[in-house]
This record gives structure tokens, C-alpha cells and sequence, in this order.
């Protein structure tokens, strides 16, 4: 009997370490790439285990959380050099013409299977006009606590007056991302509202990706600075996921991986958004494309082409 129970729990481990591979270790109960300061990484092409693993069931589950049926956005700009024009050149300008052209196009449609107690992913984006805070940003990788701090402090010096349940609040910094493993990621957090009291938000940090080869999706559109691409791509990444899992604890795999995580780095085609933009963007896992085995890369990526 104690060898049979032996052998039994040597095989189990054995297994689930053959459904993990390619990826960390993870657990079923977070996402694996959620660190204990801040949210759910966007791993760089040059980060340390950064294959997905697919395993024996590859597709997302839901763990109960909530989804966003649709998303109010509001772009933060943070750090001095959003004062310099050269250095912003043409990365607020196209990501404000990336958000808007998101509602109404193919690719927005890549996360509308997923659903919850609280509805369904409409891939809906209201985008508000962008902001520029052109104080001191971080000097370090910041924590969640550092990223809902400044949208706080927008809120409470009156910059920001329209904050909802649904409001997403993508902050991009100056800073470079060094020796980081990862090029952006996503959380949620509280904050205070004059009129409305404590409102669960969503955020999503990302650096200055500006001639950084590992977040670099290889964008060639005739213009178009490498700083924009980079940027644009990640966003809609963490945008995806802040869709289907804005407070992580809704659609992801048995190893934690979100959607827009297992097709990360992959591309299948330029997807060309409602208001006539093109973008190099990377696909999102779907179940249903994955069952059916129509998407690309495992089959199970879409793109919305």
C-alpha cells in the first residue's frame, strides 16, 4: 500500500509537471504572472520562462470574478519627459487614434465569448481625452499602490472627474524598463471619488519602450516610430485582459495564463481598426476558435482577420 501510494503521488507530480511546460511555476487560484506588489506581467520576448505552456487543456476557465462589459479609457501620461515633444513625438497622439478606432473593429471582437455573473465582454472602449502629468514619475519599477496613487491624486486634485466601476486607466511612464522581465501589466485597485465613495478601478502600468527590443513587436508601417508600435501592442494586450479579467480573478487557464498571454509575441496579420488605422497587434486566445481549431498558433489565437 505505501508503495502504491508512492508510485500514485510520483506520477500525479509527474504529470502536472508534463502539463506545465513552457511556463513557471503556477497556481490555480492567481494568475501565475501576478507578483506580490503589483499586477499581471506582460513577460518581454527576452524574459526567463517566457513560453506557454498548453498541456492537456489549454483553454480558459472562468474562477467566478467579474468581466468588463464594456471600458471607459482614460490614458495617463506620467514623468517629466511627457513635457518634451521630442521624446512624446508621435506616441500620445497615435495611441488616443488606437483607442478610438478599438470599439466597432474586428480585433475588439477577439474577447466577446467571454462572460460572467456580471454580464458579457462587449470589447465596448469609451476613450476620454488623454492626460499629461508632467511631474516626476517613478524611478524604479512601480507597485499597484504607486499606479492607483496617481490616478488618486488626479481624482482628488480635480483632473479627473469621471471615474466609474468601468474605468480603465492605462499609465505610461518614462522610465525604462532595464532589467525588467516584462514590458507592462494589469491590476486593479480602490480609490476615492467625491460623490460616490470608494470605486473598485482597473490600471495597467507600462514603461518607455522607446528602442527596446524586447517588448519591440517589429511593426514596419512607414512613420510610424518603433516607441508607438511597442506601446500600441502591449496596450492591447493588457486591454484584453483588463476585459476578461479585470481583477484576476475571473478568465484564465490551470497555469494562470490570461488571454492575450497565450498568444503573446505571435502574430498572424495587420489588424486595420474601425477608424481605418492598421496595427501590428497580437492575437488573443479563444476557446471557441481553439475547440474548432480555426484560430492560429495552437489554433487557438484570433486577430479578428
Amino acid at each position: 500500500m505505501v508503495r502504491r501510494s508512492a508510485l500514485a503521488s510520483l506520477l500525479i507530480a509527474l504529470i502536472a509537471g508534463m502539463v506545465g511546460i513552457g511556463a513557471g511555476a503556477a497556481s490555480a487560484s492567481k494568475p501565475e504572472t501576478q507578483k506580490t506588489n503589483h499586477g499581471h506581467e506582460f513577460k518581454s520576448k527576452d524574459a526567463k520562462n517566457l513560453g506557454i505552456g498548453f498541456g492537456f487543456n489549454p483553454n480558459l476557465t472562468n474562477h467566478g470574478g467579474p468581466i468588463m462589459t464594456a471600458s471607459v479609457v482614460q490614458a495617463i501620461y506620467w514623468g517629466t519627459q511627457w513635457g518634451n515633444g521630442s521624446f512624446v513625438g508621435d506616441k500620445q497622439s497615435g495611441l488616443d487614434t488606437f483607442y478610438n478606432g478599438w470599439s466597432g473593429s474586428n480585433y475588439s471582437k477577439t474577447t466577446t465569448e467571454y462572460t460572467s455573473s456580471n454580464g458579457k465582454v462587449s470589447g465596448d472602449v469609451t476613450n476620454n481625452s488623454l492626460l499629461a502629468d508632467t511631474s516626476a514619475g517613478p524611478t524604479s519599477p512601480p507597485s499597484t499602490a504607486q499606479i492607483v496613487g496617481e490616478v488618486q491624486k488626479l481624482i482628488t486634485n480635480g483632473t479627473i472627474t469621471n471615474t466609474v466601476a468601468n474605468s480603465y486607466y492605462p499609465v505610461y511612464v518614462d522610465l525604462k524598463r532595464g532589467n525588467a522581465g516584462y514590458c507592462a501589466w494589469h491590476d486593479t485597485g480602490s480609490v476615492s471619488v467625491p460623490g460616490k465613495g470608494t470605486v473598485q478601478i482597473q490600471v495597467a502600468f507600462f514603461f518607455n519602450l522607446d528602442n527596446d527590443a524586447g517588448c519591440n513587436p517589429g511593426d514596419t508601417t512607414p512613420g510610424r516610430s518603433e516607441g508607438l508600435a511597442a506601446l500600441a501592442n502591449v496596450s492591447g494586450h493588457e486591454l484584453s485582459e483588463a476585459e476578461t479579467d479585470p481583477h484576476l480573478n475571473a478568465w484564465y487557464d490551470r497555469q494562470g495564463y490570461e488571454n492575450a498571454d497565450k498568444c503573446a509575441w505571435h502574430f498572424n496579420k495587420v489588424s486595420t481598426f474601425s477608424n481605418g488605422s492598421t496595427w501590428k497587434i497580437q492575437g488573443n486566445w479563444s476557446n471557441a476558435a481553439y475547440n474548432n481549431r480555426t484560430g492560429y498558433y495552437n489554433r487557438g489565437c484570433v486577430d479578428g482577420n
